[in-house]
């Protein structure tokens, strides 16, 4: 059974961090590549990070995060993590974890799975 579960979100001061986790199906995990996207109150969903599994482990970032927000996996768990360092109000949404994208890491249209989402909220 597919399946992505996310935790790790919670309350944060701005300047603090969180690292989010999404534990995914030997399936899902198996697939090309995962990532993270992320919808605020009023927002359209917009991509965050991604993952591949590639020998390199190649990553993708969205500039707003670029530098603060890292990814990463762990194959013996099937487990993607994103390291959110020095977080800002506007960093504040919803986020999803995504897995086997069959086009461009960066379009959720692209990716055939998704968790049920983690939420995020920084505090000025």
């Amino acid at each position: 059974q597919v399946q992505l579960v996310e935790s790790g979100g919670g309350l944060v001061q701005a300047g603090g961090s969180l690292r989010l986790s999404c534990a995914a199906s030997a399936r899902t995990f198996s697939s090309n590549a995962m990532g993270w996207f992320r919808q605020a109150p009023g927002k359209a969903r917009e991509f965050v990070a991604a993952i591949n599994w590639s020998s390199t482990g190649s990553t993708y970032y969205a500039n707003s995060v670029k530098g603060r927000f890292t990814i990463s996996r762990d194959n013996a768990k099937n487990t993607v993590y994103l390291q959110m360092n020095s977080l800002k109000p506007e960093d504040t949404a919803v986020y999803y974890c995504a897995a086997d994208p069959q086009g461009s890491y960066y379009s959720g249209h692209m990716y055939n799975y998704w968790g049920q989402g983690t939420q995020v909220t920084v505090s000025s």
